[in-house]
């Protein structure tokens, strides 16, 4: 790769940090306050919205895993990944008001569970939510890692340890006021890198026409065909666990700039990502990789070998940039969700802080040590969001599911996660492939292995049927118990609605005969409608 001296890519890496940190620290000097630093509720317009949802879409990670699909599973491949990614960010547009109107004080999905189901159903909920972003922040820290050892040739060990201290710095001072700031750059960042990459490309690279046929990459394949329900629930139901997505749909001012948002940032997204992802077969027709190389995630940087100097160094430059906002994102949501959901926003911030630094040590170890398959780090949190997710969401109806406890959705998603592990020992006729299962050890690239296909149909589906059964088991209990003392069987009464007045300058709406105005339990009330707080009262 035509790469800089190492005294030149030191200067490239650590004036992008310290430029990152300067504008972090105005930022936080200029914007931060006390009741913007977990949240921003109500405050962003259309365009800013789409900006931080591209942003927290993406991350260097992109760039591998994209490309990766795209090596392996051509063209179908990759626009099944790209759809499947973009698809669910209007997800948010469509579940959002029903979530904000059931719940107006909150901005995390955590917030309406733990009203709809109870402390524990939260709590449980919490935890994966936070073990997602872990895992995403492990990928985040192992994809900068891998992009600034394989352009510059360095250790990039330091470059990992500096980003976590430059975000923790002006996030520590910022919260996420400053993350949705930043994110912005962010946005603006990939459009300039997709834009100086796309004319290199184009310049530099020499595509021989003859492989294009053979290589058999645009056309459709079995694999392509399983990533349509793989990858859809996968992304589907994890994009539910990123607070980062839920502080950004609480912000929107009103809900039509939430749609606005939503949907040029779905559009965006799937071209950018399409882009990116094209680099998977292009190395292939230059003759830099072969169909399914296991160097297929590094086919962006390969390319590059071919650019000029200048080039790459923008692509080091807008790379950190990207790393940075993103890992911002995931460290000012993990506080947001610790504070909100443990401490009840009633422990000093400087503690969650201190934690959320605490929790970045095993980060970078991993990152560094451990993690080199990026796209499995992302499918072990989405198995986990397929089993647990679709139970939540059945709280949503007050029609059908009134009757669902949180001890019935916790049910689902650990009687899920067992049904996989069972699913896994059958099919490969072995206990330890089936805890192996659970990790996706084998990825999703083989065709002709079911196993994680399998386990994308038994996650959901098992979640929805063991929280039912769970229900079931927990009513004729309930039952019984009535029956032999007496008591008051009231496992199917349905909660008493209370409908709340907003005031007028109130994002959220609702109306005497909105059934989302329904709240699960009236005796929360003194909690979600302070009294010190006059433009609300039940009606």
């Amino acid at each position: 790769m035509a790469q800089l001296s190492s005294q030149g890519n030191n200067a490239i890496i650590y004036l992008t940090y310290a430029f990152m940190l300067a504008t972090g620290l105005f930022l936080a000097w200029k914007y931060a306050s006390k009741s913007s630093f977990l949240s921003s509720n109500g405050t962003q317009r259309g365009t800013p919205l789409a900006l931080n949802f591209i942003a927290s879409a993406m991350g260097v990670g992109i760039i591998s895993t994209y490309s990766q699909i795209a090596n392996l599973a051509g063209l179908h491949g990759l626009l099944v990944y790209t759809l499947c990614g973009s698809i669910p960010i209007v997800g948010f547009a469509v579940f959002g008001p029903m979530i904000r109107r059931r719940c107006p004080d909150g901005f995390i999905l955590t917030e309406w569970v733990r009203h709809r189901f109870g402390i524990v159903t939260a709590l449980y909920l919490s935890f994966f939510t936070c073990l997602t972003m872990f895992l995403f922040m492990v990928g985040e820290l192992s994809a900068i890692r891998g992009a600034i050892e394989t352009l510059t040739g360095l250790n990039a060990l330091p470059a990992v340890i500096v980003q976590c201290v430059v975000t923790t710095i002006y996030t520590f001072f910022g919260g996420f006021r400053i993350s949705f700031i930043t994110d912005n750059f962010q946005g603006v960042c990939v459009l300039l890198l997709l834009i100086i990459c796309a004319c290199g490309m184009g310049s530099y690279i020499e595509i021989d026409k003859s492989k294009i046929g053979p290589s058999g990459l645009l056309k459709g394949n079995k694999l392509g065909w399983q990533l349509v329900y793989i990858l859809f629930v996968a992304i589907l139901t994890n994009d539910c666990f990123m607070s980062g997505f839920w502080l950004r749909t609480f912000a929107s001012k009103t809900n039509k700039d939430l749609w606005i948002g939503c949907s040029l940032a779905a559009f965006v997204t799937f071209v950018i990502t399409t882009l990116i992802g094209t680099t998977g077969f292009l190395a292939v027709w230059s003759g830099d990789l072969t169909v399914g190389d296991d160097n297929g995630y590094n086919a962006f940087f390969i390319l590059l070998e071919k650019m000029p100097r200048w080039l790459v160094a923008f692509v080091l430059i807008f790379c950190i940039v990207l790393s940075t906002c993103t890992y911002d994102s995931l460290q000012s949501a993990m506080t947001s969700t610790i504070s909100n959901d443990v401490f009840r926003n009633k422990l000093h911030i400087n503690w969650t802080r201190g934690l959320v630094i605490l929790i970045c040590v095993p980060i970078v170890v991993l990152a560094v040590k451990v993690a080199n398959d990026i796209l499995q780090i992302y499918l072990i949190a989405d198995l986990v969001s397929a089993a647990v997710i679709p139970a939540v969401f059945l709280g949503l109806s007050n029609t059908y599911f009134w009757y669902l406890r949180g001890f019935d959705v916790m049910c689902g998603g650990f009687g899920a996660l067992l049904g996989v592990f069972v699913f896994g020992t059958v099919y490969y006729h072995s206990a330890r492939e089936g805890g192996k299962l659970l990790l996706i050890w084998n990825g999703i690239y083989d065709s002709s292995d079911w196993g994680a296909f399998g386990a994308f149909v038994i996650a959901p589906v098992g979640g929805v049927v063991f929280t039912l059964i769970a229900c079931g088991v927990r009513i004729a209990a309930q039952y019984l118990y009535c029956k032999a003392t007496g008591a008051t069987f009231t496992a199917f009464d349905k909660p008493e609605k209370v409908i709340y007045v907003e005031d007028r300058s109130s994002p959220v709406k609702t109306s005497d005969d909105d059934e989302d105005a329904v709240k699960v339990n009236t005796e929360r009330l003194s909690y979600d409608y302070p009294p010190q707080d006059p433009d609300r009262k039940a009606v």
